[in-house]
């Protein structure tokens, strides 16, 4: 069965990329400011996680967030399908902080542009930091973005070490930052994978971190403390969710 549902997300990936995009785009025009395309791209990775046999489920520190505060969520990356279960799944709307090479596709591009979305350049420090900053300002505005402070999906699933530029403009912004777990999605592709096995994931939201009193020099303290709770979070809830799946299949 999972060899259906991979070929059904493939083909769906190519197509639906492509549909969407240009509503998205469309969309931007009406809606200069991003909401009209971020909502396509949200009923985009449902597609998605729909036509591959992917649920999500959103669990954690759900009563900590205040849908008229932004936020920073830093989650960790381990697939392709972080991204489809972010869209899906977060309770607010927010912006993707993204590398500078997404920009650059034919109509997916443009429309990650129009919608918001900000691109990072980490190969010129002087177009990152100006990244930076555009993010902070946004935030400041009442927007809330999604980062992976890993900078890059890992490739076996564990969490790798954070890159400072989140921090930086957590800083900045002074927007709390709430530690997201991604549970299930390395399970459902891996990295380098072709094939994609269904499942349930699970989103675990953390209680909402401060960063007001920290100064651009602590961005390693709140980088350390970001991923010690992250890490713990990955560890009690994979716990957690491995023991209901054997539960659920002994049921079964």
């Amino acid at each position: 069965m999972w060899i259906i549902w991979t070929f059904c997300y493939w083909i769906a990936l190519v197509i639906f990329t492509i549909l969407f995009s240009v509503v998205a785009l469309f969309a931007s025009f009406m809606d200069p400011n991003g909401n009209s395309a971020h909502q396509v791209a949200r009923i985009w990775g449902k597609t998605l996680l729909l036509l591959s046999g992917v649920k999500v489920k959103l669990i954690g520190e759900l009563n900590s967030i205040e849908p008229q505060k932004p936020y920073i969520f830093m989650a960790n990356h381990q697939s392709a399908f972080d991204i489809f279960a972010l869209l899906a799944g977060l309770p607010i709307p927010f912006r993707w902080l993204a590398k500078e090479e997404l920009f650059k596709i034919p109509i997916f591009g443009p429309s990650m542009r129009r919608a918001g979305y900000i691109p990072i350049n980490r190969a010129n420090p002087r177009d990152a930091i100006k990244s930076i900053n555009k993010a902070a300002q946004r935030i400041r505005e009442g927007i809330s973005v999604v980062v992976f402070p890993e900078g890059t999906r890992s490739e076996d699933g564990k969490l790798l070490p954070f890159k400072n530029g989140g921090f930086v403009i957590a800083i900045k912004s002074m927007a709390l930052i709430v530690p997201t777990a991604l549970i299930g999605t390395f399970e459902v592709k891996p990295r380098r994978s072709f094939w994609v096995h269904p499942r349930t994931v699970y989103i675990s939201l953390g209680a909402p971190i401060e960063t007001r009193g920290y100064k651009i020099r602590d961005k390693g303290e709140l980088k350390n403390k970001v991923f010690s709770i992250l890490s713990a979070l990955l560890a009690e809830k994979q716990s957690e969710v491995t023991n209901n799946d054997a539960l659920e299949k002994g049921h079964g």
